[in-house]
């Protein structure tokens, strides 16, 4: 046995004579190359195996995710409105005050625009706590129940919680500062079921194969969902917050019904093989290649035998903790926390920041915002498509976080011109979106199926829930920060915070990138000696 392993993996190994006994020294030595370091064409497999079922999964959970994500995106383009109407209206000493005062004020929350500034950020912050704590048991009774049922569970009630939040207490003039934040905790918990979930499902039905594109250009559906908020809200805008909500909540309870009566959540219900299995059959294709001469054929015949029989073994499944001891997610799931915390940032403050810091219209800071998603849709596409090509992830995502900083500190410059501020703009989300996307999406699935828990049916919703959860953690204190560093040193100091941040992702994942760096050497170094 450890006589065929010798010769199957010796780089030195004998030429194989072909049918006129010449040697074919190219072909042996291609061939007795561990599989591990030979490239594989993963986007011509990934076309190879794409059904119509595929392409129907993508999409579905593409546009549910971009709906969840439109009905956040919506509470962050009204802020300004809602802290307007949260505070009052100050008239010169001869206008008329309208009696009793408690009837015609009573949305009058606050006192000044600061301290309404200061509890949308304490929302942003609650909400976001919410959303860590969920994600993380969402991952888990995602695995244990039919992951449609929870998606459109979590979509439906969303979207009425969000209708209740801030269409009908508009409606029925009701202000309350302990209802909101109850029902943003609530808002929390319910979104929750949706990252974990769309992303078990992808993972079940895209292997390894073009994963790193097949994941970047999907998670796109964060920011698509962004600009389709920020679309429909700077719409109805004039017409009052309340109808922003209006329909971005509709269009989300529409879709958790679609979602409902046409999710395929795993290839085995329409009768089609698992992807484990279907990974499985191309690693037995590639063991039974002839690697050794005639005189060695027993030995491996036996050794063949006993690893056919290994192989069968399927792991079991994984608890929580046994997740987070999974080679890469703590150390990923804690870089996650650093650069969530800035990309959400983005995602509630931005808005906000630019009618603020220019004095631009809401409805025209809304339409200009959309183009950091843009950034972040090509920016996880093409660095998803690189890391595919190296078929290593952490140093595509050390150079752009590298970049990023570059792009913050250019941003922060940014002068009160709007096509500048978009291209910048553009080019930080690329930077910083684009990394976001790969660690919440291609990443977590390389995590959830890596060696040590193939097979495992409990593994992949329950790694996403972990990483996105710490993500959400970091991004949960950041908002809160973020608005007091804004309201005591100015939004200058927000953007060092951010720089701080993105070089805190740097450092935890510089041994993932010191590791896959030297992989990438000695690959390379056994392809020369290969030829």
């Amino acid at each position: 046995m450890s006589k065929a392993r010798e010769n199957r993996d010796d780089l030195s190994y004998r030429p194989v004579p072909d049918a006129k006994g010449r040697s074919r020294k190219g072909e042996a030595r291609r061939m007795a190359m561990p599989r591990s370091l030979r490239r594989q064409p993963g986007n011509r497999a990934l076309a190879s195996i794409c059904t119509h079922h595929h392409i129907a999964v993508f999409l579905l959970t593409f546009f549910s995710y971009s709906l969840l994500h439109a009905s956040r995106k919506t509470f962050s383009n009204v802020k300004v409105s809602i802290s307007s109407q949260w505070t009052p209206t100050f008239l010169n000493s001869t206008a008329m005050e309208l009696q009793p005062y408690e009837l015609w004020n009573s949305s009058h929350l606050f006192s000044s625009a600061e301290e309404a500034t200061l509890f949308l950020g304490t929302l942003d912050t609650i909400f976001l706590f919410s959303y860590a704590v969920g994600l993380f048991v969402s991952g888990i009774v995602g695995d244990r129940l039919n992951l449609r049922w929870v998606l459109s569970f979590g979509m439906c009630s969303s979207a009425l919680v969000v209708f209740l939040f801030g269409t009908v207490t508009e409606w029925l003039h009701f202000y309350n500062k302990w209802f909101y934040c109850c029902l943003w905790v609530l808002n929390g918990l319910l979104q929750s079921t949706g990252w974990p979930c769309v992303v078990a499902v992808m993972g079940n039905w895209f292997g390894k194969a073009g994963r790193g594109f097949v994941f970047g250009l999907w998670s796109a559906c964060a920011s698509v969902g962004n600009i389709l908020g920020a679309f429909l809200a700077s719409c109805v805008l004039k017409y009052g917050y309340e109808y922003a909500f209006l329909v971005t909540t509709s269009v989300q309870f529409a879709g958790g019904g679609v979602v409902f009566f046409g999710l395929i959540t795993s290839p085995k219900e329409v009768g089609l093989p698992e992807l484990d299995a279907e990974e499985k059959n191309v690693v037995e294709e590639d063991a039974n290649r002839p690697l050794m001469s005639s005189e060695d054929v027993d030995d491996y015949d036996r050794n063949y035998s006993i690893q056919a029989s290994d192989s069968s073994i399927q792991p079991k499944a994984i608890g929580f903790f046994q997740a987070c001891c999974l080679p890469g997610v703590i150390l990923y799931s804690l870089a996650y926390a650093c650069l969530k915390l800035v990309n959400y940032s983005f995602f509630f403050w931005l808005p906000f920041y630019l009618s603020n810091n220019f004095g631009w219209r809401e409805a025209e800071a809304d339409q200009l915002s959309i183009w950091y998603d843009v950034g972040g849709i090509i920016g996880g596409t093409i660095q998803g498509l690189i890391s595919d090509m190296l078929r290593k992830r952490a140093p595509v995502l050390a150079i752009s976080l590298l970049l990023a900083v570059g792009a913050l500190f250019g941003y922060s410059r940014s002068p009160d011109s709007k096509p500048i501020n978009a291209v910048i703009m553009a080019v930080t989300g690329f930077f910083i979106g684009g990394p976001s996307n790969m660690i919440s999406s291609a990443i977590s699935a390389d995590l959830g199926r890596q060696e040590l828990v193939r097979g495992s049916s409990e593994a992949l919703a329950t790694v996403t829930g972990i990483v996105d959860g710490t993500g959400s953690i970091g991004a949960a204190v950041g908002q809160y920060l973020v608005s007091l560093i804004q309201e005591n040193l100015g939004w200058m100091w927000v953007f060092y915070f951010f720089i701080l941040m993105i070089s805190s992702t740097v450092l935890f994942i510089s041994p993932l990138v010191v590791r896959e760096i030297r992989l990438l050497l000695q690959e390379r170094r056994l392809r020369r000696l290969t030829g």
